[in-house]
């Protein structure tokens, strides 16, 4: 293997990812197996599309849940390599209509359940004296910027401010955890995608015009376009990568 393949080689690593049903999940997951890693996912609710992924309820709210099942996957595969925080959730009411459940839940998935999954990670690594460890964060472009509600001419789903707000923080505590967490050699870098077209509930195709015509690129993104900058936080070739967020929205937040 030359110098170029190793910096890329996620072979043998065991590669964790939450959210793995979901469409970029699912995405993460798959290109993750075309590497040669092991890849266990997790989700509230598994949908049965495992392909070679491990796949294991999980209900990232409870600590303990996080807690006792990261610790059977460390111990069935001795190490866990790679944490990709990949679940994520949103909700679409009008902000003057939200109910406050609404909008804890948003909370408890987005914000608490990535803490604990961070949490339960370096605690793992310490306890078994893991070398290095790496985690990848799954922002989102409204962690950065606001949705431009001219695009939402023909989609009720439009972006809320309780969503933004959480990958807002999700960004934060991927800065924050990266300055923590370097004396332990363990990068924390974050991944924010623009708006993906979604083919198996797509988007209105009037929101699909103006959302293009808003983009330097003239489209939406694809999940496909999200996994060169996971696939490279994940691996050696960041290995001076940390704190970061890379923002990959067709060149938008650029306007």
């Amino acid at each position: 293997m030359n110098y170029i393949d190793d910096l890329f080689n996620l072979n043998g690593k065991v590669v964790l990812v939450t959210g793995a049903c979901g469409q970029l999940g699912s995405a993460i997951c798959k290109s993750l197996e075309q590497t040669g890693a092991k890849v266990v996912g997790t989700d509230i609710k598994l949908n049965g599309k495992s392909g070679d992924t491990d796949l294991r309820e999980l209900d990232i709210t409870s600590r303990a849940d996080v807690e006792n099942t990261f610790e059977g996957i460390h111990e069935q595969y001795g190490s866990i390599d790679v944490l990709i925080n990949n679940a994520g959730v949103s909700t679409f009411e009008k902000f003057e209509e939200r109910p406050e459940k609404s909008f804890d839940w948003v909370m408890d998935v987005n914000l608490k359940g990535t803490f604990f999954c961070i949490q339960s990670y370096v605690n793992l690594l310490d306890q078994h004296k893991q070398e290095s460890g790496a985690i990848v964060n799954i922002g989102s472009i409204f962690g950065v910027v606001s949705p431009d509600f001219r695009n939402y001419t023909d989609l009720n789903r439009k972006n809320s401010e309780v969503y933004g707000a959480t990958k807002a923080g999700v960004i934060q505590m991927t800065k924050y955890f990266a300055v923590h967490l370097a004396d332990r050699n363990i990068r924390v870098n974050a991944v924010s995608p623009g708006g993906i077209f979604n083919p198996e509930n797509p988007q209105g195709d009037d929101f699909i015009k103006n959302y293009s015509s808003r983009t330097p690129m003239n489209r939406m993104a694809n999940d496909e376009d999200m996994l060169g900058a996971i696939l490279y936080l994940s691996g050696d070739a960041a290995k001076y990568t940390t704190g970061q967020n890379i923002v990959i929205d067709g060149g938008m937040s650029s306007w």
